[in-house]
Protein backbone atom coordinates (compact mmCIF):
# COMPACT_ATOMS: atom_id res chain seq x y z
CA UNK A 1 0.00 0.00 0.00
CA UNK A 2 1.63 3.79 -0.98
CA UNK A 3 2.22 5.52 2.19
CA UNK A 4 -0.03 8.47 2.18
CA UNK A 5 1.34 11.69 3.06
CA UNK A 6 -0.36 14.95 4.79
CA UNK A 7 -0.96 18.01 2.32
CA UNK A 8 -2.91 19.98 4.39
CA UNK A 9 -2.01 23.31 4.70
CA UNK A 10 -2.10 22.74 8.42
CA UNK A 11 1.17 20.34 8.62
CA UNK A 12 3.54 21.69 10.64
CA UNK A 13 5.69 19.90 8.50
CA UNK A 14 4.70 21.85 5.43
CA UNK A 15 5.06 24.87 7.50
CA UNK A 16 8.06 24.56 9.56
CA UNK A 17 9.40 24.05 5.45
CA UNK A 18 8.35 26.22 3.73
CA UNK A 19 9.55 28.88 7.15
CA UNK A 20 12.71 27.54 6.88
CA UNK A 21 13.25 27.90 3.11
CA UNK A 22 11.99 31.77 3.74
CA UNK A 23 14.60 32.37 6.04
CA UNK A 24 17.76 30.41 4.53
CA UNK A 25 16.53 32.60 1.01
CA UNK A 26 16.22 35.75 2.99
CA UNK A 27 20.20 35.19 3.96
CA UNK A 28 20.76 34.70 0.21
CA UNK A 29 21.71 30.95 0.87
CA UNK A 30 21.12 27.97 -1.46
CA UNK A 31 20.13 24.85 0.12
CA UNK A 32 23.93 23.13 -0.80
CA UNK A 33 25.47 26.39 1.35
CA UNK A 34 22.94 25.89 4.38
CA UNK A 35 23.48 22.01 4.51
CA UNK A 36 27.09 22.69 4.31
CA UNK A 37 26.62 25.13 7.04
CA UNK A 38 24.66 23.20 8.92
CA UNK A 39 26.05 19.21 8.45
CA UNK A 40 22.84 18.00 7.16
CA UNK A 41 22.48 16.14 3.50
CA UNK A 42 20.98 18.65 1.32
CA UNK A 43 18.96 15.97 -0.35
CA UNK A 44 17.52 16.00 3.74
CA UNK A 45 17.57 19.78 3.55
CA UNK A 46 15.32 19.53 0.65
CA UNK A 47 13.16 16.94 1.87
CA UNK A 48 12.51 19.18 5.37
CA UNK A 49 11.66 22.47 3.06
CA UNK A 50 9.07 20.01 1.13
CA UNK A 51 7.30 18.92 4.25
CA UNK A 52 8.49 15.01 3.64
CA UNK A 53 10.51 14.63 6.34
CA UNK A 54 9.69 14.73 9.47
CA UNK A 55 12.81 16.54 11.16
CA UNK A 56 14.20 15.41 14.19
CA UNK A 57 14.96 18.10 17.70
CA UNK A 58 18.50 18.32 17.07
CA UNK A 59 18.57 18.88 13.41
CA UNK A 60 16.45 21.72 14.29
CA UNK A 61 18.75 23.29 16.34
CA UNK A 62 21.62 22.55 13.80
CA UNK A 63 19.54 25.08 11.07
CA UNK A 64 18.93 27.53 13.39
CA UNK A 65 22.47 27.53 14.37
CA UNK A 66 23.37 28.08 10.75
CA UNK A 67 21.14 30.41 9.99
CA UNK A 68 21.89 32.84 13.42
CA UNK A 69 18.39 32.66 14.35
CA UNK A 70 16.67 31.00 17.89
CA UNK A 71 15.22 27.84 17.00
CA UNK A 72 12.04 29.28 18.21
CA UNK A 73 12.02 31.81 15.14
CA UNK A 74 11.58 28.39 12.96
CA UNK A 75 8.40 27.87 14.22
CA UNK A 76 6.80 31.53 14.00
CA UNK A 77 4.15 30.52 11.15
CA UNK A 78 0.58 31.06 11.23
Amino acid sequence: MAKKTNTSKKDPRLLFGARLAGLRKELGLSQEQLALESGLARSYLGGVERGQRNIALLNIFKLAEALRVEASELFMFD
